[in-house]
């Protein structure tokens, strides 16, 4: 999992992001409150090398469900906008 920053924003969603998809790491949980659309959470998974499909997005304010080995709803209504 990752948290947005400004100063981080791009790096996290594509560099870090494909270096933990090429790992093989199963599933990557975006939480991204600087987001150019609005603040959103995205869960990725199912890669393909240093790629990953997007499993569900959400904005800030709804639930998300995390699949197993998490198997838990991530209510982020408490989340923080930037």
């Amino acid at each position: 999992m990752e948290v947005t920053s400004k100063a981080t924003a791009h790096n996290d969603r594509t560099t870090k992001a494909a270096g933990y998809a090429e790992a093989g790491v199963p599933l990557y949980l975006l939480v991204d409150p600087v987001a150019p659309d609005g603040p959103a959470i995205t869960l990725y998974g199912e890669t393909q090398g240093d790629v990953y499909r997007v499993l569900r997005a959400a904005e800030f304010g709804d639930r998300i469900e995390l699949p197993g080995p998490f198997d838990l709803s991530l209510d982020t209504s408490e989340f923080r906008v930037g």
